[in-house]
């Protein structure tokens, strides 16, 4: 759940908003009563083998349409994290 939070309540509170960033939650960020931002736990980054990375590409049909197959592969592995 997303929680919505001022300017000054993370200022104020920064050090209870990260621990609720490390149990799971969200939250937007407002100046002014507009939100200007987002927070949002990292999700863990685990390597794999390039073995692993070709058994579960192995599963890919290949549908042909670009659009398709990124559905196809968000679905198996995730939205990209860019920066990572």
């Amino acid at each position: 759940m997303t929680r919505t939070i001022t300017q000054a309540e993370l200022r104020n509170g920064s050090a209870g908003v990260m621990d609720a960033l490390e149990a799971g939650e969200d939250f937007i960020i407002t100046r002014n009563g507009r939100p200007v931002g987002e927070l949002r736990p990292i999700q863990p980054h685990r390597d794999m083998s390039i073995a692993e990375l070709k058994v579960r590409f192995a599963g890919f049909t290949g549908a042909g349409d670009s659009a398709q197959e990124r559905a196809e592969i968000e679905a198996f592995f995730g939205p990209d994290r860019l920066g990572d």
